[in-house]
């Protein structure tokens, strides 16, 4: 089997930079992608919409859809806020753990039914945990969707302080980085036990991870808005 895959492997190493997974924006605007996946979640989405209009910033939301039918009203306030929709999945289990036509079928099933509470084009969708192989990315491509990856991470799936979360939130901060946040935490209602959510006020850290990030002259804005001014960068990432 690993014989077999080899081909397939340099191929896509040879030519990630076209066929690989967003991974930044290459821009020269002094702007870091802020993104938020698990959602929505009461409790948890309203305190980071809260922070981001404080601090006058924008986010991608990937969101849940097994979420999304359970808090519709949640949605909307994303939305009302102008931030930009993607597609987490149809709930957090991770596709690797389905065949290609079932990625395929779930990723366009999904963007159609965002597409049709929002009004809106989604371009994006965030593979669960990041895990992906070749045959999935390649059954999110043909879904017409873009897979996105991340860099910077606030660690806040995790149990750590904030103090840890905001030090390791600026780990490979800088232009055009996309950033790994959440608004909520998957749990069994979708379809995986990841454990407890970690107890922390989201919208706390976000003031401060957006403080630290503008002491960097860095703002916080979108994927769709980031890219406006800039190019995706795109790489090989395929995790089982």
């Amino acid at each position: 089997m690993t014989g077999a895959l080899a081909p397939v492997k340099r191929f896509v190493r040879a030519h990630s930079s076209v066929i690989g997974s967003v991974l930044a924006v290459k821009t020269e605007r002094p702007e870091i992608v802020l993104s938020y996946d698990d959602g929505p979640e009461p409790g948890g989405t309203e305190r980071v919409l809260d922070a981001l209009e404080a601090r006058g910033a924008s986010a991608t939301f990937f969101v849940l859809l097994s979420r999304v039918r359970r808090h519709p009203a949640l949605l909307g306030e994303v939305v009302a806020a102008g931030h930009e929709i993607a597609l987490h999945g149809q709930d957090h289990r991770p596709l690797t753990q389905f065949g290609s036509a079932e990625v395929l079928a779930r990723s366009a099933a999904g963007k159609a039914e965002l597409e049709d509470l929002i009004g809106r084009e989604v371009r994006w969708l965030r593979p669960p945990y990041g895990r992906q192989s070749f045959s999935t990315w390649r059954a999110i491509r043909r879904a017409g969707l873009q897979p996105v990856l991340w860099g910077p991470s606030l660690g806040d799936s995790q149990h750590k302080s904030d103090d840890e979360r905001v030090r390791q939130s600026l780990r490979g901060a800088a232009r055009g980085a996309i950033v790994l946040g959440h608004d909520g935490h998957a749990g069994p209602e979708d379809g995986v036990d990841d454990g407890p959510s970690p107890e922390f006020d989201r919208g706390a850290l976000t003031r401060r991870v957006l403080d630290a990030y503008e002491e960097l002259g860095l703002v916080g804005r979108s994927l769709g808005q980031v890219l406006e001014g800039g190019t995706l960068q795109r790489g090989a990432w395929f995790s089982r």
